[in-house]
């Protein structure tokens, strides 16, 4: 297999088969209070969290890579105090994630040393895919810490 097509794969993989399917679970286990709990005001909730993950998400593959419209307020994803359900912003994350993997699924492989300008970073396609998976990555452990702390229970996850 060709490493750059097997490179894009395994970003898809990861944001839909383990970070996605995490992210979901902890939800789960919350309430909508503890969504939007946050410890003291320098610290994130699940909520924030997940607002921002869909805003980066956005700006970085879908309008970074993929060249298409998106939007984001990033003041907003961490300014936000509740008032979005688990449903919305799961379905939030979902969306914008739907729209990534379909950006990385069009990437040509022979692109992924081209540059780009995205939120005042010159990068190539590949550092922002793999800058996103990384990113996503260390939120993603966030909200499962948060959860865990939240819930007193351990996730059982594999």
């Amino acid at each position: 297999m060709d490493t750059s097509k097997y490179f894009l794969e395994q970003a898809r993989w990861y944001f839909a088969s383990s970070y996605l399917p995490k992210i979901e679970h902890c939800l789960a286990q919350l309430t909508e209070d503890d969504i939007w709990h946050r410890a003291n005001d320098a610290s994130n909730s699940v909520g924030n969290l997940i607002l921002h993950l869909s805003g980066n998400v956005q700006q970085w593959i879908v309008g970074g890579v993929g060249n298409l419209p998106y939007e984001r307020d990033r003041q907003h994803e961490f300014g936000e105090r509740g008032g979005i359900s688990r449903a919305d912003l799961l379905a939030r994350l979902k969306a914008t994630l739907a729209k990534a993997d379909q950006v990385l699924a069009e990437v040509d492989p022979a692109s992924l040393l081209e540059r780009k300008e995205i939120q005042g970073c010159d990068v190539t396609v590949m550092e922002a895919i793999l800058r996103i998976v990384q990113h996503f990555a260390l939120h993603t452990g966030q909200i499962m810490l948060l959860t865990k702390q939240r819930t007193g229970e351990d996730l059982k996850l594999s």
